[in-house]
């Protein structure tokens, strides 16, 4: 869905719990729920996370609809 230099942000289907984003690095990997922008579960360094939440909040509705689209 959208990358950075060593991470990715990635929606997944037949995934559970809150419509959610995952973001997924080479040594971690986090869960963030997109109404909220909350961190369900999981870790990723201070400057990835802000720089995907960068991107997130004005793309926060192609996330709900792509979460939409792959879960139903």
């Amino acid at each position: 869905m959208f990358s950075g230099p060593r991470w990715k942000i990635a929606v997944y289907g037949r995934d559970h719990g809150v419509p959610h984003f995952h973001i997924e690095g080479p040594d971690f990997r986090c869960s963030v729920a997109i109404a909220t922008f909350e961190l369900i579960v999981g870790t990723a360094p201070t400057a990835v996370l802000k720089d995907a939440l960068e991107w997130a909040g004005p793309n926060q509705a192609l996330l709900m609809q792509t979460w939409q689209e792959l879960n139903g």
